[in-house]
């Protein structure tokens, strides 16, 4: 059965790509706007599915992984800043402060149309950085993602969340969709520092 990722984020590629599976890729050309009133959570969970099933329509036959992040700051929700200027404004904002991200994965039979969600809620501390730390960061070639910086703190932490997928839970009955139960996600050490989000 093939394996698909919903998904064109290279990250997300890199993680899946960890359990030694082939699969294959699709970009889903979906909205990502919250709907009005919408949790973080539920806009991440809405997504995923959306995106799984956007999938769907082109592998009839497969297992879909869909996946979004949606990052909270206070009660403000949080897009991807998309160019340097608001990455920069975005990570002046986060400093030294504590957010929390909500990865959504999605794993989609579409010969069935089974399908399995999960939000894992991940809370992050950015140390404070000067204007001279963000700038040199974001001219590394990172304006549209965090990752690293310095001393980061993770107080709440599912492995991998905040690398663009959740690890996924084993079900309780892991080989119902054709999956090798090896495949549903490894165990990881806690790391020191947060993996970084896309």
């Amino acid at each position: 059965m093939t394996l698909v990722l919903a998904s064109t984020s290279r990250y997300r590629r890199e993680l899946l790509s960890r359990l030694g599976i082939p699969f294959e890729v699709l970009s889903p050309d979906i909205d990502e706007t919250p709907l009005p009133g919408e949790t973080p959570s539920a806009t991440a969970l809405r997504l995923s599915v959306r995106k799984a099933q956007a999938a769907a329509a082109v592998y009839p036959d497969a297992l879909i992984v869909g996946s979004d992040q949606v990052l909270m700051l206070d009660s403000e929700q949080l897009g991807k800043p998309g160019d340097f200027d608001k990455a920069f404004a975005q990570l002046k904002k986060m400093q030294g402060r504590a957010m929390v991200f909500h990865t959504a994965l999605t794993l989609l039979n579409s010969r069935t149309g089974h399908a399995q969600t999960r939000d894992v809620p991940t809370v992050v501390h950015i140390r404070p950085l000067s204007d001279a730390q963000i700038t040199a960061y974001l001219e590394q070639g990172a304006a549209l993602r965090l990752r690293r910086l310095g001393e980061e703190r993770i107080a709440r932490y599912r492995p991998d969340g905040t690398h663009g997928q959740p690890r996924p839970h084993r079900p309780d009955r892991p080989a119902a969709d054709g999956a090798d139960r090896n495949a549903h996600g490894r165990r990881h050490r806690r790391p020191d520092m947060a993996r970084g989000v896309t």
